[in-house]
């Protein structure tokens, strides 16, 4: 018998802690949720089984209130936020850049445009995005719009390029 309330009692446990994982550090994958559920009804179904209606029913009652309070505790006690990030984004796309392009200069991408990516005109490396077009890495690019230091682009068609541009490598 003391066998078997070790083991439920490890069971019940350690669903409790999968449980408060999956809310405060793993959320929205439920996989590490549902194992922890899986454990705690596998805990008190046994202890029904092995040692009755009585003891099963202390056992469920108290595995809800003690997971109830437990997950309470820990969003209110604050002992979680010295692992959350408090670091806050302030800065913009091409932000760092000097900014001295205009609409119709040309560049090469750098990396696929899907449809953000990176191109490179002249020596700089920006930020773009395009339409919602694909665009793959080096080929011919175009600035068609610029809002703000936000850059829209659009691909050259290989038989536009010129002969006297020369293509720009990465």
């Amino acid at each position: 018998m003391m066998m078997e309330s070790a083991i439920i009692g490890a069971a019940i446990v350690l669903g409790i802690i999968l449980i408060i994982i999956e809310i405060l550090f793993v959320p929205g994958t439920t996989f590490v949720g549902v194992i922890g559920f899986i454990l705690i009804a596998a805990g008190v179904y046994f202890t029904y089984d092995i040692f009755g209606p009585t003891m099963g029913t202390y056992t469920l009652v108290g595995s809800v209130v003690l997971c109830t309070v437990l997950v309470i505790y820990s969003f209110r006690s604050g002992s979680w936020k010295f692992m959350s990030n408090k670091s806050v984004i302030d800065s913009k796309v091409n932000d760092h850049k000097k900014f001295d392009l205009k609409v119709g200069d040309k560049g090469v991408t750098v990396s696929a445009l899907r449809p953000m990516g990176k191109a490179l005109f002249g020596d700089e490396h920006y930020e773009v995005s395009t339409l919602g077009q694909f665009v793959e890495a080096n080929k011919d690019i175009e600035i068609i719009e610029m809002n703000g230091r936000e850059l829209t682009v659009e691909m050259i068609p290989e038989n536009q390029v010129s002969e006297g541009e020369e293509k720009t490598e990465a």
